[in-house]
């Protein structure tokens, strides 16, 4: 079966429907440490996607309302990039957990803006999994039947703390809502093995692909892939489990991508990582 390439992983704060003003613009360059990124327009992201053979993009915003009084893309932003670009743009929800109408947020971002998930980043926005504010937000995914993506491992983002997202703290989430599907994204680096365990033992965690290198993204996911975890675990144990993403604009699509394909894998793997499991994350596998 032919599945469309999905890349789950696309940060939107740059876009000029979402960063409307210089103050926006420095905001983003200051949360992401992308200093030389600026404002681009959406064509210039369609002509990457066209480039490295990508059909939709998965775009998540993220509410820092109460940390730093800001949001990296609001929810109605990315509502209307949905709209403008139905074919090529799948949007995520975000959320502050610790603001009070958090529930209200959610509810009108699935409810109203029928959006497809919610992007959560426990270092950024400064919780653990398991905090006791988190518990609503969860039920409300659960209730609208919405995935989420936690950023998880290390974050190359300034003034983000990797305690709040080491693998290991999302397994009593995985335990106590396993009908709750969510993403460890950035395959939980350097915890590759947590994050191997925990798919292994919960079929509603899953990971992504968009692990930050220092060398290339071929060497680091050989590294990553054969050597941090058995040559042989994800094509035999989690294929099912493992999405494409690029982590765009900090990595390059097309890079992200053809290292996946360079991948010692059978090739009915390679295509349920680029796309055919994000159709089941999602819930769009028809």
């Amino acid at each position: 079966m032919k599945y469309p390439v999905i890349d789950m992983h696309v940060h939107p704060a740059f876009y000029e429907t979402v960063c409307e003003s210089e103050k926006q613009e420095r905001f983003a360059r200051d949360m992401y440490g992308l200093y030389k990124t600026g404002i681009f327009p959406e064509e210039v992201v369609f002509r990457q996607m066209e480039c490295a053979g990508i059909d939709k993009a998965v775009l998540l915003p993220l509410d820092l309302t109460t940390v730093y009084q800001g949001v990296l893309g609001t929810n109605e932003q990315v509502k209307r990039l949905v709209g403008m670009y139905p074919d090529r743009f799948i949007g995520f929800a975000s959320v502050d957990p610790h603001r009070e109408d958090a529930e209200e947020v959610l509810r009108e971002a699935f409810g109203r803006h029928r959006l497809s998930g919610l992007k959560l980043h426990p270092a950024k926005q400064r919780f653990y999994p398991m905090d006791d504010c988190m518990e609503r937000i969860y039920s409300i995914c659960e209730e609208y039947h919405k995935p989420i993506i936690f950023h998880s491992g290390m974050s190359a983002a300034p003034d983000a703390l990797s305690k709040y997202a080491e693998p290991k703290l999302f397994e009593e989430l995985a335990y106590l809502h396993p009908k709750l599907k969510f993403c460890l994204a950035h395959f939980g680096w350097p915890w590759i093995q947590e994050t191997c365990m925990l798919m292994l033992k919960y079929p509603n965690v899953y990971a992504d692909t968009a692990l930050l290198y220092f060398d290339n993204a071929p060497e680091f996911y050989a590294q990553s892939f054969t050597v941090d975890m058995g040559r042989h675990w994800i094509d035999r144990s989690l294929r099912h489990q493992i999405m494409f993403g690029s982590d765009d604009p900090r990595l390059e699509m097309i890079r992200m991508k053809k290292a996946i394909e360079k991948l010692d894998m059978r090739q009915s793997t390679i295509e349920l990582i680029l796309g055919g499991n994000a159709l089941e994350f999602l819930g769009m596998e028809e």
